[in-house]
């Protein structure tokens, strides 16, 4: 049995355009796709902070340094620039696999810039009321 895990996410970048008519769903600065471990053509599920919508799409390449991050096709009209997105790959794994399995958690301030790596998520605590 196959078990789908979170391989890769790119937290809380913001968008910087939105393309109605232009080739390809989701367009990401090379450095971002690098440093995420993921690739060119692969596909995403992109978390809308901003207003709540989830879609899949994938990736196609912009210029490395640009800190570009265009939402394109008809996933443009799921978002706007400056919103705030998750994106997120996942892999098929067996039982055996996972327990070796670490996911790449890539991090970004509102600059889009990169400001931390991790390969795990903290244990979410009950907040106190």
């Amino acid at each position: 049995m196959e078990r789908v895990l979170l391989n890769s996410k790119l937290h809380r970048l913001h968008v910087t355009q939105v393309e109605l008519d232009y080739e390809g769903s989701c367009a990401l600065d090379t450095d971002f796709i690098k440093a995420a471990k993921m690739t060119e053509y692969e596909r995403v599920e992109i978390y809308n902070v901003t207003n709540g919508e989830r879609f899949s799409t994938y990736l196609i390449a912009a210029e490395a340094g640009s800190k570009t991050v265009s939402i394109n096709g008809a996933a443009a009209h799921k978002a706007n620039p400056n919103d705030i997105i998750i994106i997120c790959s996942y892999i098929s794994m067996t039982e055996g696999e996972i327990s070796d399995h670490s996911p790449t958690l890539v991090y970004f301030n509102e600059s889009n810039k990169i400001v931390d790596t991790k390969s795990s998520i903290p244990t979410q605590r009950l907040r106190s009321l």
